[in-house]
């Protein structure tokens, strides 16, 4: 069982910046994918950044030069710094991990969710 720990999110103007982290904990032996995804009222979750064991890294169209994605392998985090944030990046935001368990069995994991809301 591998549990996933969300923090900062919140509320901020336009502009502002927030960092997001996710941590990963239980019986973890490989994290491959760490990910963050958003789902906004009425819309389909989507994928905003990914970051792989390798360190290839993927952004959403919607949020590049703006966000961030990196990770701690050491402490199984990922993290998103989201800077001059937008209305429209207004969601709940979700945590992406899957990896494999001691015992060698592979595992996918979500987070609870945490809200972003940017509004002046």
């Amino acid at each position: 069982q591998v549990q996933l720990v969300e923090s900062g999110g919140g509320l901020v103007q336009p502009g502002g910046s927030l960092r997001l982290s996710c941590v990963a904990s239980g019986s973890i032996f490989s994290i491959n994918r760490m990910d963050w995804y958003r789902q906004a009222p009425g819309k389909q979750r989507e994928l905003v950044a990914a970051i792989t064991s390798g360190g290839m890294i993927n952004y959403a169209d919607s949020v590049k030069d703006r966000f961030t994605i990196y990770r701690d392998n050491v402490k199984n985090t990922v993290v998103l710094q989201m800077n001059s944030l937008k209305p429209e990046d207004t969601a709940v935001y979700y945590c992406y991990v899957d990896g494999r368990v001691f015992g060698g069995s592979d595992f996918v994991s979500w987070g609870q969710g945490t809200q972003v809301t940017v509004s002046s």
